[in-house]
């Protein structure tokens, strides 16, 4: 539906009677309406405001207008042209008027009204008692007869806008301040005929007559530049250079114009005194961007790096000239740059769920150290390294013991943390001592949370703005002799629209002179007061919102031991400096704070990493095999290892353990390995076996040198030892005894048929089914005999650079589809005979 036009304002009468008439019935009207709403309001009073001012009210911000049949107008204030009004000045009033009832809206105008009784709001207390309100009271002030803005008849769920124009003088402001500013709508409804006031919207306006006289507020102003991990751990090979990958294309368009980040940069460039809070992490994404990059294909997060599962990245030119734009705006004068540790990582999760974590002190020290140097080297300025930001600036005692180990003397902390006692009646500097020997720098819940959320509409950026200017002002009134040091801390994903909300907010307190922007060393500097709450809660004490966002215990631990198996595969690689970078700066990734509101996608990033970890280091392997036969007593037995990594591999041996060492025997168990990149080295280990049958033998890799560690997964496999030399001997032995006992039964047969007279040479056939003395194939060596053949054929066949021995009864056989040297190409299993 389109939007009645716009009608100006009737002209006022100007007659005496006629307006003094108007003004009595209007401020009966007032006082009507206020009598019929004055039960649903807490704290609110029926009869005229006291003299002190208005009547306190909660605290609890709730909306402008509450929409009822007596109130069924909702309105706006999107813009105030001066937000800071001055002596002879005029301020013009925009909005909208939206009729949220259920009949139609009659005679009715928008108008402003005058404070009453023309005094300033001189507390903080009195301006969250003003933002609570919800509906109009005669506490508003009196609704001015001039300027009005006529409306049309508005039916249900139409809106029209409106604009106002009043000259300074004529609000009577009586001195400077800050004021209330209000504008309401008066008329009738169609099942009302009664002239009242329909609803009303509220802001502020500060009255500085004289900005020269105003005593200045210092305040600093964090401008964070972070954003979630997006480098991965892999890199593509690509003509003897290494390809940066990334997890996702998005700072492509953050870094364009119209992102959030380029945003960010452009309008904190034309501020003064900002403290720029920068993630390096973000600084060596976008460095990496300004050169060919290539960006993960979905569910590859976890695979190496290839053509086919990658494609090229497009924002090569955007972050260039970001990186140039940011470069030129750290480097104004005043401004001061604060280097996060390298990835942001999670103060509040780590202290919370894993503060004794072996190795995670480390880590954090090393983050830090790296970010610094990062942001120096790609800003070119210098940085402030050692302050902790815990998520939202929450705090308790044990993030502040974590922060202290890891070198951190300054923290900055949320004032709902360390929240000020009702007896203070004054805000007080941000800066204060904690212990440990560190400062906390507490920055004003309030003003802060005035930038949080996307602030969208005009009507909360008006808002915002203006709430802003009366806050600061007000803590400047507080002790006119005692200026105090303010911080504004917004979210660390502070969105474009509310980062130039506050840049108006800073400009325009600025130049009312009652605030000036400081960096945070001159604020931390400040004498602090002794009045300050300077305790620092308990655990208990900390929001539980805040620690349904952190990372586990599990997950913490699971990421400290991508450092463990990353120490490991650097200990065998020749170029180690291709993996070390990138997977050291990937595990720090894994910890960032800017998962909190990303969970799934961190859950995605830290599982990736080991993935590509653990493939990394399955790239140098043992292949799997099942079996290998092993023929005879002694022997070798060959172990193939795999290197399909593009590096050299060194540092490592090949350990063999039989599960029967009683059974089968490795001479020497132990191999030293130096494998070229992308082949296979097989190494031969000398056995000896005492008795036939399945063995379970080990094969597992070591790392070298002081405290071996296992490297990959062990190999098991079964060695089938068949046709033991001592097993030959009985057979052997058993002939020999059969021919003797042979030879004695033909003695004595003999000497029977000598005593009988019979001499002849009958054959003597084979009794009980022995073998006779003329079978020709000896023992063991008969069809289907299982002998090795003799002891000499064996010596030879197990002497360097024999010839291979045709394979005959009795030798061991290769198994089905092998061939002749030994290794089986349908499953390729090795077997390895004497």
């Amino acid at each position: 539906m389109s939007e009645p036009a716009r009608h100006p304002g009737p002209e006022p009468d100007r007659r005496p009677g006629r307006v003094l008439g108007r003004t009595v019935r209007r401020l009966a009207g007032a006082l009507g309406a206020a009598l019929v709403l004055a039960s649903a309001l807490p704290g609110g009073t029926a009869g005229a405001a006291p003299a002190g001012g208005a009547p306190a009210g909660g605290a609890r911000p709730v909306a402008d207008t509450a929409v009822s049949a007596e109130l069924p107008v909702t309105m706006t204030i999107e813009s105030v042209s001066k937000p800071v009004a001055v002596q002879s000045g005029t301020v013009t009033i925009t909005g909208h008027v939206t009729n949220a009832g259920r009949s139609v809206l009659k005679s009715a105008h928008a108008a402003v009204r005058r404070p009453w009784p023309s005094k300033p709001l001189t507390t903080r207390s009195e301006l969250a008692s003003v933002s609570s309100r919800s509906v109009p009271l005669n506490a508003d002030g009196i609704s001015m007869d001039s300027p009005q803005y006529a409306l049309n008849e508005l039916g249900p769920g139409q809106s029209q806008p409106y604009t106002l124009s009043v000259a300074v003088a004529d609000l009577q402001f009586s001195a400077e301040g800050v004021y209330e500013l209000a504008v309401d709508v008066w008329g009738s409804t169609a099942d009302n005929q009664r002239d009242r006031p329909l609803g009303i919207a509220r802001s502020f306006l500060p009255y500085n007559p004289s900005p020269g006289d105003a005593q200045a507020s210092k305040v600093t102003t964090l401008w964070p530049l972070v954003h979630a991990p997006v480098l991965a751990a892999q890199t593509l090979s690509e003509n003897d250079q290494t390809v940066p990958v990334l997890r996702d294309d998005s700072l492509a368009t953050e870094f364009a114009p119209g992102g959030r980040l380029y945003a960010l940069v452009d309008t904190g460039a034309a501020l003064t005194g900002l403290t720029w809070v920068v993630d390096p992490d973000l600084l060596d994404t976008a460095f990496a961007m300004t050169k060919r990059y290539v960006v993960q294909k979905p569910g590859t997060e976890g695979n190496a790096a290839k053509d086919d599962n990658t494609v090229p990245g497009t924002g090569t030119a955007a972050a260039t000239a970001w990186l140039d734009k940011l470069r030129a705006a750290v480097a104004k004068p005043g401004s001061q740059v604060v280097a996060l540790p390298y990835a942001d990582p999670d103060l509040a999760s780590i202290a919370h769920n894993a503060p004794e974590l072996e190795g995670i002190d480390t880590a954090l020290s090393k983050a830090a150290t790296a970010g610094r140097l990062t942001v120096e080297g790609r800003l070119s300025v210098d940085t402030r390294a050692d302050v902790a930001w815990p998520y939202r600036g929450y705090l308790d005692q044990r993030i502040t013991a974590v922060a202290q180990r890891t070198g951190n003397s300054l923290v900055l902390v949320n004032g709902a943390s360390m929240p000020e006692s009702d007896a203070l009646k004054y805000t007080p500097s941000a800066a204060r001592p904690i212990a440990n020997g560190q400062t906390a720098v507490v920055a004003d819940q309030l003003i802060s949370s005035l930038f949080e959320g996307g602030l969208t509409t005009q009507e909360e950026q008006s808002r915002a703005v203006q709430r802003f200017l009366a806050e600061t002002f007000v803590i400047s009134r507080q002790e006119p002799q005692n200026p105090r040091g303010l911080l504004v801390m917004p979210p660390r994903d502070l969105d474009a629209d509310a980062a130039k909300v506050l840049a108006t907010a800073i400009q325009a307190a600025q130049d009312g002179k009652w605030v000036e922007p400081v960096k945070l060393d001159a604020l931390a500097q400040l004498p602090p007061d002794p009045k300050a709450n300077a305790a620092v809660p308990a655990p208990a004490d900390y929001p539980a919102r805040a620690r349904d966002s952190e990372l586990s215990a599990f997950d913490l631990t699971t990421t400290t031991r991508i450092q463990t198996d990353l120490d490991t595969l650097m200990r065998v690689l020749t170029l180690p400096q291709r993996v070390r970078g990138p997977f050291s700066a990937a595990m720090v990734r894994s910890l960032s704070t800017e998962w909190r509101t990303e969970g799934s996608a961190g859950a995605d990033y830290r599982e990736g990493v080991k993935r590509y970890l653990k493939e990394l280091t399955g790239a140098v392997k043992v292949p799997p095999k099942r079996e290998i036969t092993f023929a005879g007593d002694t022997g070798v037995l060959q172990v193939s290892v795999r290197n399909d990594l593009t590096q050299t591999v060194t540092n490592l041996k090949l350990v063999l353990t039989p599960a029967q060492q009683n059974r089968l025997r490795v001479e020497l168990p132990t191999e030293e390995l130096v494998l070229p990149a992308s082949q296979s080295v097989t190494l031969r280990f000398p056995a000896e076996a005492k008795n036939n049958g399945p063995v379970s033998m080990t094969a597992q890799l070591y790392t070298t040198g002081p405290n071996p560690q296992k490297y990959g997964e062990p190999v098991t496999f079964t060695v089938q030892v068949t046709s033991v030399t001592n097993g030959v001997l009985y057979v052997f032995g058993g002939g020999a005894l059969l021919l003797l006992l042979a030879a004695l039964r033909f003695v004595r047969q003999r000497k029977r048929r000598v005593a009988h007279g019979d001499e002849g040479d009958a054959p003597l056939a084979p009794q009980d089914g022995g073998t006779g003395p003329d079978d020709t194939d000896g023992p063991g060596r008969g069809d289907g005999g299982d002998g090795p053949g003799t002891a000499a054929d064996a010596a030879e066949a197990d002497r360097p650079g024999a010839p291979e021995r045709p394979e005959q009864d009795g030798a061991a056989r290769t198994p089905r589809d092998s061939s002749a040297d030994g290794r089986d190409r349908a499953t390729s299993d090795e077997k390895v005979g004497p």
